[in-house]
């Protein structure tokens, strides 16, 4: 009880590092199931979208939740869909769980679908060479409506 005196402050034991993305801390930017977002977003980390994005998502890591929905392209080095996506994805990780319901082409170097995802579109891996020729915009083209996207190289667009 009345020992040699200790620091008075208490002490809390250590907490667990958050995992690690791209050298910053993993911690997601969330789009939450009753929020809609209506254009373009732009993150240096990790997105989760629980809620809706009309617009296109540039990002290191996305995971589209079950009650989530995207109308828009898709840029990022993993993409995880387990709900809603209307437009083309390009990462080089995607994996569509059985929740999944994609609707727009795929470009990837790795592409897990598991079994009752619904997918409709065509499907391209990217390899070194020829990834940035074939690559599209993310931006909208005026010329060509809503739900349509401006690519690079002629690319086809498959609705």
């Amino acid at each position: 009880m009345f020992s040699a005196k200790t620091s008075d402050k208490a002490v809390m034991p250590a907490m667990p590092a958050a995992p690690r993305t791209n050298g910053k801390t993993a911690i997601p930017s969330i789009i939450s199931q009753y929020l809609s977002v209506t254009g373009d977003l732009a993150s240096d980390g990790d997105v989760q979208v629980d809620g809706v994005v009309d617009g296109n998502v540039k990002t290191a890591s996305l995971t589209i939740g079950e009650s989530g929905s995207i109308k828009g392209a898709v840029s990022a080095e993993n993409v995880h869909v387990a709900g809603t996506l209307d437009g083309q994805i390009r990462a080089r990780t995607v994996t569509l769980t059985r929740t999944a319901r994609v609707r727009g082409d795929i470009w990837h170097e790795s592409l897990a679908i598991e079994a009752g995802a619904q997918f409709e579109g065509t499907c391209r891996r990217l390899d070194e060479a020829g990834a940035r020729a074939e690559t599209p915009t993310l931006g909208r083209s005026k010329e060509e409506g809503d739900g349509a996207y401006a690519r690079s190289a002629g690319a086809a667009l498959s609705d």
